[in-house]
């Protein structure tokens, strides 16, 4: 990946806007994007990134409520970069008082964590949560969110991560690198094991996922594959995990379940407004350094949301 010059200008076609990108958000699709791995994707060479906010500079035929001028974050494709091109229904206006890169993971980390535990999760209070990759993006939010709604939180983050996770109203953290993950959250549950799991790392780490559901009312929502594929068959679903394993992807979610979407974002408008979700704070890199910033993302090496200035 490398920065190039004299790229002409995109254009925002019928049902889109175009944004002068104010920060561009770093996500492990980004990274799954490199490797080839991510489902759909496009062929290089490509402008890579999917998530930015900035400044609304030109709004498309057929766009209603929003303005040039307006701040928004948002995704689409191409946003490490000067411009990038979203479609309307994609975007959400930043926050009155916050810079553009505390309003990156919006619609992205924020709205995924929030499907996962409320309306696919169906979490209350008083429930057990176990969130892998808390120290994320969406892992982050996802503790905020299952403490805000009363649950008991149970978060897997390496050892050098847990103070994060514990800041951020954790009850207990299990090191995913060291311990028998499975094994530590049915000790901390007496045998029960939890009511839901938030699953984005896969491989090896889905199997200790569907073991500590509770058995038949436990639920597994996978919304990412960071750690490789892995799978469940109907006769382990029979047998052997009688639980409910359910897939999101939040841009599908948006798509094929636009009521749902809008519900969510009026959700975060509300925990925005009494501070449950707080401007965010990511570690800020120069577009140039873009390579780097994956690189540290797949390696683990960051803590919480990351962004590109252009």
């Amino acid at each position: 990946m490398r920065v190039v010059e004299g790229v002409g200008m995109p254009e925002a076609g019928p049902g889109e806007v175009l944004v002068k990108v104010g920060a561009a958000g770093v996500n492990f699709a980004d990274v799954m994007q490199t490797r080839g791995l991510y489902d759909g994707g496009l062929e290089v060479p490509y402008v890579a990134g999917f998530e930015a906010a900035g400044e609304v500079v030109d709004v498309g035929a057929e766009v209603h409520g929003i303005s040039v001028g307006e701040r928004v974050v948002g995704t689409g494709y191409g946003a490490f970069a000067e411009y990038m091109v979203m479609g309307a229904g994609n975007v959400a206006r930043v926050p009155e008082g916050w810079r553009d890169e505390q309003a990156l993971g919006l619609v992205l980390n924020w709205a995924t964590a929030l499907a996962a535990l409320k309306p696919l999760g169906q979490v209350s209070a008083g429930q057990t949560v176990l969130v892998h990759a808390a120290a994320g993006a969406v892992g982050q939010a996802a503790v905020r969110l299952a403490k805000h709604y009363g649950a008991t939180v149970i978060g897997t983050a390496s050892a050098d991560k847990h103070d994060v996770v514990r800041r951020l109203g954790a009850d207990q953290v299990v090191d995913s690198r060291e311990s028998d993950v499975a094994s530590e959250v049915l000790r901390l549950t007496d045998g029960v094991g939890v009511d839901v799991v938030l699953e984005s790392v896969g491989g090896e780490t889905f199997a200790k996922s569907l073991e500590v559901a509770k058995r038949v009312t436990g639920k597994v929502v996978v919304y990412g594959v960071a750690g490789g594929e892995a799978s469940v068959s109907n006769w382990e679903l029979n047998f052997k995990h009688q639980i409910h394993v359910i897939g999101l992807h939040i841009g599908v979610l948006g798509q094929h379940a636009p009521e749902m979407f809008a519900e969510l974002m009026a959700e975060l408008d509300k925990l925005i407004e009494i501070g449950v979700y707080p401007p965010g704070e990511p570690t800020v890199y120069d577009l140039a350094d873009g390579p780097k910033a994956l690189a540290e993302l797949e390696t683990r090496a960051t803590v919480g949301k990351i962004a590109l200035k252009p």
